[in-house]
């Protein structure tokens, strides 16, 4: 039977209608600003289609951070009901992709209650929660968005689980913490303010407006700040970062009130073995007393009597040292606080990080006793090359002196130069610091090699490698840089170049914080497992733990992988070796390492160096005490000094790591429980 010319035009147009509706559909878009440490270094860009049975997210993130370029493409798919069945994370281009690129590359499915994930190297097989969400270990803003439509939608339970591929992740604990309210394009915006526990180390804080969009984040990105804006809100980031900071501060609160003191005020701590740091012998059964905030006695038990009354803190077997010297830590979160304290630092140095951060922290720490280490403060100068690094940059001697002078009226304890300062801003920036009474340390600037930039006004130098580069030939097209087929040479402690910047680097006291714990984690091939050589990433939180675990440079033939990283660790510390023998001060410090356990392994190097246990544990105390100049006030267990003590299971002179052991920890004359701070903030001694 025939149908009519009407009876099929009818069909068409039926067909075309039904085609039309199932055509997919773009329905939201959107870009954030990425920034690092309050610097702009690429966007976030997503679209939202919609294909009638489910919808899909993809992610595009470009940043370029001081001179890496990176490409992440991200893509979820989901039901109406915002349920995930597919996410899939590529790091890279296939144009560009690389092994590293391959290997960080994610990919999760739900069929039904089945859910396979793989993260890495790493993968599982498993029934789905009920209520659960898609996640990896660095969710762009957009993908956060959606896991928080999710939580919203499902009555804000309050731990969400994440579908990861490691069953020990936690799940995520996502809190509404207050309103905020700014003006935007001459609109009054209000914003929900939400904290978000377990994505990362710590909390982020985020922002949601009224149609569950993210306008903001505050993160962390491979160990350092970073922050997210949507377009329409780039107008109110700086307000939107003091809120941020702000949310900290009550978080840190937070915190110090969950570990209470074991002792404060005055109190004898009695039997335990004292290393004083200044060099003398140690004392088997010794007494220290504290008197509020400060040593009042320390010596032998024979000689140092505890008057009746005293509240006594028994330490038998175990030893008792000054609090240690973290020299270079990025403090990008309120929780490095108790995890640093938990380790038995008690000063810690931020070589760069947030500037109105680094003050509030500071503050709360110093004047409100809040938890957290004595923070020393080196503000950080960078040029203005695309691929400079930092809010403060400077362009000429003038810029440069103005960067120092906002610096010091802030009360910053150092200048940090970086990689693209030019040599005649450096001359500018290191008379002003002089002048104003701040010492200068930080990377070598790209323009000069390490006999120049000690020339111009460098008292410190950061990271070993701006020692061992300048002790290979030049490239005499550029100064002070290697050329690209000696670039990665191992150091000739032989040669007449290594001799002569040994002696001047000794002559002038020029500082060395060699980081060379963290060149070993970064640096590794992932053939070596990372338990192998810190064993503290079996008792880290989660996010951390997953971090370190996963670090590490691909590995294409182990064998000759390993080799060659052994024999360039083995380099590395002969040169640090000569440096101390030499009598440059060393002094100690983890980068982004895994935090507190990184001090650690750095003392450790030191020993494999050829170090003494005693003199790696002045490298952590004394001396850096003493060229931060607060030798007068802290650095070793003296009558007069801080109450900053640290108490550790075992005799690290016998064997430097039971610096591990740590069992409790004085800060400004407070006794801490080292289990408790650690577990505040989720490690696990």
């Amino acid at each position: 039977m025939h149908r009519s010319l009407p009876a099929l035009l009818g069909a068409l147009c039926l067909s075309l209608t039904l085609h039309a509706q199932q055509a997919p559909l773009i329905v939201e878009h959107g870009v954030y600003g990425v920034h690092l440490i309050q610097r702009t270094i690429g966007t976030e860009e997503y679209n939202i289609t919609d294909f009638g049975t489910h919808r899909e997210l993809r992610i595009t993130t470009k940043t370029s951070d001081r001179g890496m370029k990176h490409t992440v493409t991200t893509t979820l798919d989901y039901l109406p009901s915002l349920t995930p069945t597919r996410l899939e994370q590529h790091v890279g281009t296939p144009a560009a992709a690389t092994a590293a690129a391959i290997d960080n590359s994610s990919l999760t499915e739900i069929t039904g209650n089945k859910v396979t994930v793989r993260e890495a190297e790493t993968s599982r097989t498993f029934l789905k929660p009920a209520i659960a969400f898609t996640g990896f270990a660095n969710m762009p803003a957009a993908a956060q968005m959606l896991m928080m439509r999710y939580w919203l939608h499902h009555r804000h339970p309050l731990q969400l689980p994440l579908l990861r591929a490691s069953a020990k992740a936690l799940p995520v604990e996502i809190r509404p913490v207050g309103h905020d309210v700014f003006t935007v394009k001459g609109q009054i915006v209000r914003l929900t303010r939400y904290t978000v526990s377990n994505l990362i180390f710590g909390r982020e804080v985020l922002w949601m407006n009224d149609s569950e969009r993210i306008a903001a984040i505050m993160t962390f990105a491979g160990g350092l700040p970073q922050e997210e804006v949507l377009d329409e809100y780039k107008s109110a980031f700086d307000p939107l970062f003091q809120s941020g900071v702000s949310q900290e501060m009550l978080d840190l609160a937070a915190l110090t009130r969950s570990v209470r003191p074991l002792a404060s005020g005055t109190f004898a701590i009695v039997g335990a073995r004292l290393i004083d740091a200044t060099g003398k012998p140690p004392v088997d059964n010794s007494v220290v007393i504290i008197r509020n905030n400060r040593i009042a006695a320390a010596g032998p038990a024979t000689s140092v009597r505890v008057p009746p009354g005293m509240r006594i803190i028994r330490a038998s077997g175990q030893s008792i040292l000054p609090g240690l010297w973290e020299m270079h830590s990025h403090y990008s979160g309120v929780e490095f606080g108790p995890a640093l304290l938990s380790s038995g630092v008690t000063t810690a140095r931020d070589c760069g990080g947030e500037f109105h951060f680094l003050i509030a922290v500071r503050h709360a720490i110093d004047q409100e006793h809040q938890l957290g280490p004595r923070l020393l403060l080196a503000g950080l100068i960078d040029g203005t090359s695309p691929d400079a690094f930092g809010l403060f940059t400077a362009a000429t001697p003038g810029e440069g002196m103005g960067a120092v002078d906002l610096y010091a009226d802030a009360h910053f304890d150092q200048i940090k130069v970086y990689t693209q300062i030019q040599p005649d801003v450096l001359r500018a920036i290191t008379e002003e610091a002089h002048k104003r009474g701040l010492t200068v340390t930080g990377h070598v600037p790209a323009a000069v090699n390490t006999f120049e930039g000690v020339a111009d006004g460098m008292d410190q130098i950061n990271h070993l490698q701006f020692v061992t580069r300048s002790m290979v030939p030049e490239d005499n097209a550029v100064s002070g840089q290697p050329t690209s087929q000696n670039r990665f040479t191992l150091a000739d402690l032989d040669s007449d170049r290594a001799k002569s910047l040994i002696a001047l680097l000794a002559a002038k006291h020029i500082v060395v914080d060699p980081t060379s714990g963290w060149g070993e984690m970064a640096g590794h091939p992932r053939s070596i497992p990372t338990a192998t050589f810190e064993p503290g990433v079996n008792a880290a939180p989660f996010p951390l733990a997953w971090r370190y675990d996963n670090i590490g440079a691909p590995t294409k033939d182990a064998t000759a992988d390993e080799a060659k990283f052994h024999a360039r660790m083995s380099a590395n510390l002969k040169v640090i070796d000569a440096l101390y023998k030499a009598g440059v001060p060393i002094v100690a410090g983890s980068d982004t390492n895994l935090i507190g356990y990184g001090l650690d392994r750095e003392l450790e190097l030191y020993v494999q160096a050829g170090l003494t246990p005693l003199q790696a544990i002045q490298s952590a105390t004394i001396v850096p005490a003493r060229v931060m100049h607060h030798d007068a006030d802290s650095g070793t267990i003296e009558p007069g000094k801080r109450a900053d003590l640290v108490l550790v299971q075992g005799d690290p002179l016998t064997n430097i790591s039971n610096l591990r052991n740590v069992i409790s920890v004085v800060t400004d004359g407070r006794m801490y429980d080292s289990k408790a701070l650690g577990r505040a903030v989720g490690f696990h001694r």
